[in-house]
């Protein structure tokens, strides 16, 4: 079988997604090993923490190089939340962060009515509910959807960015998920 890397970066929802992988038939394992990265057959940046202390554990583990060199070399990479936010250059989050800069743009502290942004929303122009749960939206020319107005999906060569959260969205998340692994 193939193996998928979950990155461990100290916080995240690595439980949660290895259990959906899980319950799509794949096996995956959770690491900060920039070799285990490099060489998997599939990456997964999950979401949900801080971006300082993510970047942080990153860099100090060399798993922030090891996931750009993936992205560099066509091998495939999916950012969810805070994993699709890491991905750009800059963040706004924790007075400033530098991302890993695969995805030219950078992540703002959202300024509508509804922060942190919690719930289900529309992913257009896909027409699929799918949950949500952040305070902070990349901008970026990569988007290639939204939900409400924010950034929803951002993709870039082999690197494939979502704002929300498909191992808690259902049906649908588990049809995306699986369509992404199949891809490769």
């Amino acid at each position: 079988m193939n193996e998928i890397v979950i990155v461990d970066y100290g916080a995240g929802n690595t439980r949660s997604v290895q259990a959906t992988l899980a319950r799509l038939g794949h096996a995956s394992v959770v690491s900060a090993d920039p070799t285990a990265i490099a060489t998997a057959w599939y990456v997964v940046l999950p979401g949900v923490g801080s971006a300082r202390s993510a970047m942080d554990h990153l860099s100090e583990t060399g798993a922030a190089e090891a996931i750009a060199g993936r992205v560099r070399s066509g091998k495939p990479v999916l950012g969810i939340c805070l994993g699709l936010q890491l991905a750009l250059e800059s963040s706004e989050e924790d007075g400033g962060v530098e991302g890993l800069g695969i995805v030219p743009g950078r992540v703002v502290r959202l300024s509508d009515e509804r922060v942190p942004r919690l719930g289900w929303s529309i992913v257009e122009p896909w027409g699929e509910a799918y949950y949500f749960a952040h305070s902070y939206g990349a901008i970026t020319d990569d988007a290639v959807a939204t939900a409400e107005g924010v950034t929803a999906v951002v993709s870039r060569g082999s690197f494939l960015g979502v704002q929300f959260h498909p191992e808690k969205s259902g049906p649908a998340g588990l049809v995306f998920l699986d369509q992404c692994l199949s891809l490769v």
